[in-house]
This record gives C-alpha cells, sequence and structure tokens, in this order.
C-alpha cells in the first residue's frame, strides 16, 4: 500500500469515527436533562392545558428522551415569563415557553412591561391557532356589545398584556362601550371565579380552555359569550360578533383587525435568542413529529382541545408582520392606552 493510499485509510476511518460520535451525541442531545415549559399564565386556561399536554408527549420525540416538566409563571399578562425566556433562561434547549400570543404586538406598541425583542426569540411551534372570548354572567344587564354601548358592567381582567385587559379598554376608546376593567387578576382562572361570586359581570378566556373547563356554563347558559377576538367568526361561534367586524371607519377597523390578528400565534413555544443550533433543531423537528403522532392527537380529541399546528418559519414570519405595523397605528395604540 503506498503512502497515499495509507494517508486515505487513516482519513476515512477517522472521518468515519467523527460521524459515529456526532451521531452518538445528537442521540443523547437531551439524555438525562430535564426541560422546563415555563407557561405564563397559571392553572386552568388554555395555555396550562396546552403546555401540560405538550409536556407529556415531546420528550418521547426528542433525542434521549429527556424529562420535560411545565410549571406556571404568571404575571404581567405572561410577559413576566416572556422575559425570563428572554434574558434569564438557559440556552440550550432545555427552557421553553408559552406565552401571550400578541408577544409581538406588546413590543410594537410599547408596552413598558416588555423586556424583549420578539424577532429574536426562537420558535419551537404551535399546536393550535386560539379564539379568545369575552362573556358575561346571566345575570349581567349587559348581555351584548350593544349593551355594553349604554350600560356600564365590571370585567375581569389579567394584565397590562393580556386580552382580557387590552380588548375593553380598546373598545371603549374606539367604540364607545363602558366596561369598568377590574385589573389584577392573575389569569382567566381567577377571574372567571370572581365573575361567579358576583365580583364582576364579565370576564375573558380562551374558548378552548372555556369548553374544557366550563362545559356547565355553556350547556346552562350560565354566560353569554358576546365577543371573539378573531378576524371574522368562528364556525363554533357563528351568532357571536368577531372583534374584526367591529370599527365605524377604516381606521378603527385596521386597528382593532391588528388586535384580532393574534389568534394566528395562539398556542405556540418559543426558546431564547441564541439557543444552541443542534438543540433548536431537534426541538424543531421532535415537536413538529409530535402534532403528528396518533397518541398526541388521540389524548387532544378526548380533552376537547383543537390540534392546528404551524411551523416555526411561519411564527418567524407573523411576528415580522406584526413588528411592521404602520407608525400611525403605532401612534394610536400609545394615545389609547398612554404609553
Amino acid at each position: 500500500m503506498t503512502a497515499a493510499n495509507v494517508a486515505a485509510s487513516v482519513s476515512f476511518v477517522f472521518a468515519t469515527a467523527l460521524a459515529a460520535t456526532g451521531a452518538r451525541a445528537q442521540e443523547n442531545l437531551f439524555a438525562g436533562k430535564t426541560i422546563a415549559i415555563n407557561i405564563g399564565n397559571t392553572p386552568g386556561g388554555s395555555y396550562d392545558l396546552y403546555g401540560r399536554m405538550v409536556a407529556r408527549f415531546l420528550g418521547k420525540h426528542l433525542p434521549g428522551n429527556p424529562n420535560i416538566v411545565a410549571s406556571n409563571m404568571p404575571g404581567a399578562g405572561t410577559i413576566k415569563a416572556a422575559n425570563y425566556i428572554f434574558s434569564v433562561a438557559p440556552r440550550d434547549g432545555t427552557a421553553m415557553g408559552i406565552v401571550t400570543e400578541t408577544l409581538a404586538l406588546e413590543q410594537a406598541v410599547a408596552n413598558p412591561a416588555v423586556q424583549y425583542d420578539a424577532a429574536k426569540y426562537n420558535w419551537v411551534g404551535r399546536v393550535a391557532s386560539s379564539n379568545n372570548i369575552h362573556f358575561q354572567w346571566h345575570t349581567a344587564r349587559v348581555q351584548s356589545i350593544e349593551d355594553a354601548k349604554k350600560m356600564e358592567t365590571p370585567v375581569a381582567a389579567a394584565g397590562a398584556g393580556n386580552l382580557s385587559e387590552v380588548i375593553p379598554n380598546l373598545l371603549n376608546k374606539v367604540i364607545g362601550t363602558k366596561f369598568k376593567v377590574i385589573s389584577g387578576y392573575p389569569a382567566s382562572a381567577e377571574g372567571m371565579l370572581a365573575m361567579e361570586r358576583g365580583e364582576v359581570e364579565g370576564a375573558a378566556g380562551s374558548w378552548a380552555a372555556t369548553k374544557v373547563g366550563k362545559p356547565d356554563w355553556l350547556r346552562e347558559k350560565k354566560i353569554r359569550i358576546i365577543l371573539q377576538d378573531v378576524p371574522t367568526r368562528s364556525p363554533e361561534l357563528p351568532d357571536v360578533p368577531a372583534l374584526g367586524e367591529l370599527g365605524d371607519n377604516a381606521e378603527d377597523k385596521a386597528l382593532l383587525g391588528l388586535y384580532a390578528s393574534g389568534g394566528a400565534i395562539g398556542r405556540a413555544f418559543i426558546l431564547p435568542p441564541g439557543t444552541q443550533p443542534a438543540a433548536l433543531k431537534a426541538l424543531q423537528e421532535g415537536f413538529a413529529a409530535m402534532v403528528r403522532d396518533a397518541e398526541f392527537l388521540s389524548e387532544m380529541q378526548k380533552a376537547g382541545l383543537e390540534v392546528d399546528p404551524m411551523p416555526a418559519s411561519a411564527l418567524v414570519a407573523e411576528t415580522a408582520k406584526t413588528l411592521a405595523t404602520p407608525q400611525s397605528v403605532k401612534d394610536r395604540v400609545k394615545a389609547i392606552f398612554g404609553r
């Protein structure tokens, strides 16, 4: 064997060994590790439901089959968790978050609680789009948006980044409703309880969580759904006005339409900026496999939860679109909310 052949053989063996080592490292990427899913809301709402379901099933689709633990980190309408993921969480793929669908919008309109750049998050994927709804207790005088233009009604709200607070305040300024926003409730579950106790007359939450958590309210007509925060009416709620329908002129419709667009982000999962590329790739691929998993889909159906996936690339595009909101619209939002 010539010296050249020996060198070629050594190079081949070395390359093969290196490839095998890399493959083993990838296979064991998360072996022995625990991945934390930080849920920006308290237990009981749709963020919590989706976060915990993903925690149950994602691990088996990841290299090394890590343990995944879901924990709640409520505050500022989930922005507390968003700030944590952006600035504090480890960058090795062991920390994920599920936070407000208006993540980019809150930045675009200068919410003072925001300490992140939404364009720099790494997206894992979306399990489902979302439909936030507003409802009134059956004994309340206000039973429609038109009623709310005529009479004051107190409604529970969960912080400046949460639609339960943003939308009523926005509607008060744009179409003249008289919602009295009672802020300070940690999340939708506490707002619903306050409504049931008679502390307020209305509250808000996701349609998915309401169907799962409060079927008796729907069956017994204890609540009247008066608005859904989507561009057009959901087929499941054909008689409930959509936020995108409201507004008396093009400017108002554009403003309300911006807030109706958050459902496209829905229940999606983020990773910190600078997450290690191998971990990011594994999590995105594992997530994509999970949302096709027959067992996962069966459990979601049993729980009454929708599955409507969206890949990371599309979530990046949606974020960029929101961040490019025209300055005129941003200025009007700032004027409305005093930011």
